[in-house]
């Protein structure tokens, strides 16, 4: 790579760093209204009641928690895919690394904000953390919820970790480009980072030590987030199938996130010379086997329930495809199969724009996959004097759509302060082998470095 490319390239993914439009504090204070109206209406929950919420007797899973499910599943899109890519060594996986790793820290930390704002005190969540307490009260270990608690925080912290190993050599070339505050701001974060060969080596030794480490714990925690259903006695709930069955929906809706992350950041960063079209068309070809390998497991579920003839399996299996919930199990069977079948199938409709229709229609299907699981189930349980019903009221509603503001939010932010794409990766990638380790170094980081 020549010096004029290589500057070109850093002054392209460090100009929205550097320079700052009114469209950025335009979009962030509509953004931060939306969340800070979401705040308001916890509050105002957390003041009334529950009595505000859709929530009732059988039904007490609803929203909330059928957003608990989707945004930890969404999480799935950064880690798990950019450690799968890492290790297979895929040339083209250099601009998509990071865009991916940041939606798994944003969508833990928001996925785990929902059993918290599902309890009736939330103020008493450190319940569910085993400390010493004076009392010797422990939490209840055979609850999934506390196991959800260990699993989510193991995945935060190896996830935080695998994105800002990466980070740190990004740091120091934002210290070296700037001065004033952000000079001293990014020259703690770059944690010293000179570019001598021995911290290349180590950098490149925990990556891989992380890379190849956070794969199971990834899978595991959507596992265990299927247990949360799967150990309860309800129809419907009660199976096998359900550990894998989430762990391909939370790759399929994850990449499927990742993929309008992309398009919107290639959109209005500009960075069009960096996001090719060949990597849109790869993630759709993962997104159209990942489609047929959910419509694979909705498809045993039901012929399974169908099969066995549980009265009470079968109240929900009809209640779903042609009672009440009929068009919203459509609805899903379409966004989550038929079109994006439709459309990455063909290689001509396997655009950008092709893929980004696919993408919002599966992140539609595969959030009201996670509803149908939710709400069907506890409405209509063993004996039907016990069945019941629910409609979300305005409070859920607003909370949820807090939500995708607020994830929309953070990586608004992400984007502003750190380079979005890793540049050093992207000049690794262009370096013939024979370049030493000292001499990649010193482009990496540009002229000037001490």
């Amino acid at each position: 790579m020549s010096e004029a490319s290589t500057r070109k390239l850093s002054d392209d993914l460090l100009r929205p760093l550097l320079e700052t439009s009114w469209r950025f504090y335009a979009l962030v204070a509509f953004l931060g209204a939306i969340v800070l109206m979401g705040l308001g209406t916890w509050a105002y929950q957390m003041f009334t009641g529950f009595g505000v919420t859709g929530i009732n007797n059988p039904i007490f899973w609803a929203f909330y928690i059928t957003n608990f499910v989707f945004w930890i599943g969404i999480s799935h899109a950064g880690t798990l895919i950019s450690a799968i890519l890492r290790l297979v060594n895929a040339g083209w996986r250099r601009p998509v690394t990071r865009c991916a790793e940041v939606i798994t820290a944003f969508a833990l930390m928001i996925g785990a904000l929902f059993p918290i704002i599902h309890l009736g005190r939330p103020w008493l969540f450190f319940w569910l953390v085993p400390y010493p307490s004076n009392r010797l009260i422990w939490p209840n270990f055979r609850s999934p919820l506390v196991w959800d608690f260990f699993a989510i925080n193991t995945y935060l912290t190896g996830s935080v970790l695998f994105l800002v190993l990466p980070m740190i050599p990004d740091f120091a070339l934002v210290r070296d480009k700037t001065s004033g505050w952000r000079h001293k701001v990014y020259g703690v974060l770059a944690l010293g980072w000179q570019g001598t060969p021995r911290q290349w080596h180590r950098l490149e030794s925990a990556m891989q030590i992380m890379a190849i480490a956070i794969i199971p714990v990834a899978v595991s925690v959507h596992t265990i987030v299927s247990f949360d259903f799967s150990m309860a006695p309800v129809p419907m709930w009660h199976s096998t199938m359900f550990g894998p069955y989430f762990v391909a929906g939370a790759i399929f809706s994850g990449i499927a996130g990742l993929i309008i992350a992309m398009a919107a950041l290639r959109r209005f960063l500009h960075l069009q010379e960096y996001l090719h079209p060949v990597h849109f068309q790869n993630l759709g070809k993962l997104l159209l086997l990942m489609s047929l390998l959910w419509a694979y497991f909705v498809f045993a579920e039901r012929l399974t329930i169908w099969y066995g003839n549980e009265p009470s399996e079968i109240a929900v299996l009809n209640v779903t495809q042609k009672g009440s919930f009929a068009p919203l199990y459509w609805t899903m069977v379409v966004c989550n199969f038929v079109i994006p079948f439709t459309i990455l199938s063909l290689k001509k409709l396997r655009t950008i724009a092709g893929c980004v229709i696919a993408s919002c229609g599966v992140v539609i299907g595969m959030w009201l996959e996670r509803f149908l699981i939710v709400v069907p189930s506890l409405g209509h349980k063993y004996l039907p004097y016990a069945w019941g019903t629910y409609r979300p009221r305005p409070v859920e509603i607003m909370i949820t759509i807090s939500t995708f503001a607020a994830m929309t939010l953070l990586y608004t932010l992400f984007s502003k302060f750190v380079p979005i794409i890793s540049i050093w990766e992207l000049k690794v990638g262009e370096h013939p082998a024979h370049v030493s380790a000292s001499e990649l170094a010193e482009e990496v980081l540009g002229e000037g470095h001490p």
